[in-house]
């Protein structure tokens, strides 16, 4: 017996929009990562993106266990000698929620160029509006 193997034309890609409010960061992000790779379809292979396209909204309303928000630190480098700098999760919240859960999901998927094209199928807003309507997503249920 031969081993299916989905053409990329096969693929069907769903809309789905999860509702971040009142969810713990790294779980929704794990959530958020397998519905973006597909690896809850039947014909899910790690090779190909076999994923839908997901809305996250409401960023600004997820939750963080323990002490994050004053303990853990992103850090990011210009390339010049003391070009580091260092935001905390809360001053990440209070600007760029949506970049929170991003960078948590980035974390969760490759880092090659597959991971990329997965990437560019998350869509995440601030508040409980987004543009996407005429997609007619559905609504995502822990």
């Amino acid at each position: 017996m031969k081993t299916y193997i989905p053409k990329k034309d096969e693929i069907e890609r769903d809309w789905w929009l999860v509702n971040a409010e009142g969810k713990v960061l790294g779980r929704l992000a794990t959530e958020v990562a397998n519905l973006l790779r597909g690896k809850g379809k039947p014909r899910y292979v790690d090779f190909l993106d076999c994923g839908d396209h997901v809305i996250v909204v409401n960023a600004e309303k997820i939750r963080l266990s323990g002490n994050k928000l004053v303990q853990k630190k992103y850090y990011s480098h210009s390339g010049y000698p003391g070009g580091i700098k260092e935001k905390t999760l809360g001053e990440l919240m209070e600007k760029k929620p949506e970049d929170v859960i991003k960078k948590a999901v980035l974390g969760m998927i490759p880092t090659n160029k597959l991971g990329q094209a997965i990437y560019k199928k998350l869509k995440v807003y601030r508040g409980p509006d987004h543009p996407h309507e005429a997609q007619k997503p559905k609504e995502y249920k822990f």
